[in-house]
């Protein structure tokens, strides 16, 4: 079996946790890992057994691909070096620092037929995944994300550190042109926004209300989706969703399921029924890395392109400019 080389960016947090799972991947070999600090990245690599590059063109010179898990601020620099050498590249979201960035590097990756996948990690969250057969044309979206204070992540707003998680779901769900956006927030306890709010509109009537906040009390990562005879509700902390279907009155139920009984007078009475779809064993870091692996071995596009961040970015881009746009009296 062939096996891509392949190097971590980047020895925080994240890098940290992309080189424990590329570590365990079988498809991949890793060649190491790289960042400014090189005591910290040190420190990663002999947690992992791994080697540590002080030069970033020593380790790229020895990879067909990379995971990049450094700050933002880093992302379009680093991509496009890498792109130079014609490396395959992972890059974590948001996927640049800006879109004038964001659209160059998925240029050069199209343009060189690199692989570009973006890591928008809840688009592999058991939830979302185990509703695959479910979720057919959402009418209305909510979602909470909510996080207690933690100093890393500051630099960029809560739009692009949290709630473009929710923004790339709901791009991915709603097939259609965004029509118009509102949003408001405010800065509490950094010099970025902490906490935002977003209704999004799209051109088909689709509604999607978004709110982020990383000054709460308690965690909370929800979605709830209203479409057509359906009810849907998502925890990404849990991994558990939950759909409530109005179904006919002769449609067979599954065994999985639980009636409610029915709704409805004469020929519009249907039957409620509950289902608890099966929670799927998975951990999303690491299956999605193995989509992006997959990708170049065999070719494929990527699951979360290029194209796909940018779109989110473009988004949180408008969102933000909205929030300051209402603080003007």
């Amino acid at each position: 079996m062939n096996k891509l080389k392949v190097g971590v960016i980047g020895a925080g947090h994240l890098g940290r946790l992309h080189t424990k799972m590329l570590n365990h991947i079988s498809a991949c070999e890793l060649a190491g890992i790289y960042d400014i600090n090189h005591e910290r990245a040190r420190i990663v690599s002999g947690e992992f057994k791994v080697k540590s590059f002080t030069s970033l063109d020593e380790l790229l010179n020895l990879v067909d691909a990379v995971s990049i898990a450094a700050t933002t601020s880093a992302h379009y620099e680093l991509a496009k070096k890498c792109f130079e050498k014609n490396i395959h590249v992972f890059i974590e979201k948001p996927i640049t620092a800006s879109i004038t960035q964001a659209e160059e590097i998925v240029q050069i990756a199209a343009d060189k037929k690199l692989k570009l996948q973006v890591g928008h990690i809840e688009r592999f969250n058991p939830a979302l995944i185990s509703l695959e057969k479910f979720i057919v044309q959402p009418m209305f979206i909510q979602t909470d994300r909510l996080s207690q204070f933690n100093p890393r992540g500051t630099d960029v707003a809560v739009v692009l550190d949290l709630m473009i998680h929710d923004i790339d779901i709901i791009l991915s769900l709603v097939k259609d042109d965004v029509k118009n956006i509102e949003a408001s927030g405010v800065a509490v306890v950094s010099d970025t926004i902490d906490i935002a709010n977003a209704r999004i509109q799209f051109r088909n009537g689709a509604v999607a209300n978004v709110t982020a906040s990383r000054i709460s009390q308690k965690k909370m990562r929800k979605m709830r989706i209203f479409q057509k005879d359906n009810y849907i509700a998502l925890d990404f902390i849990t991994g558990v969703s939950e759909v409530y279907r109005l179904i006919p009155l002769d449609e067979k139920v599954n065994s999985s399921a639980i009636s409610f009984g029915e709704i409805g007078i004469g020929e519009r009475k249907k039957r409620v029924v509950y289902e608890q779809p099966e929670i799927k064993e998975i951990n999303a870091l690491k299956y999605e890395l193995e989509l992006f692996i997959d990708s170049v071995l065999n070719d494929k596009q990527p699951v979360v392109s290029g194209s796909e961040g940018l779109k989110a970015l473009k988004v949180a881009d408008i969102i933000l400019k909205k929030i300051e746009e209402s603080k003007i009296i």
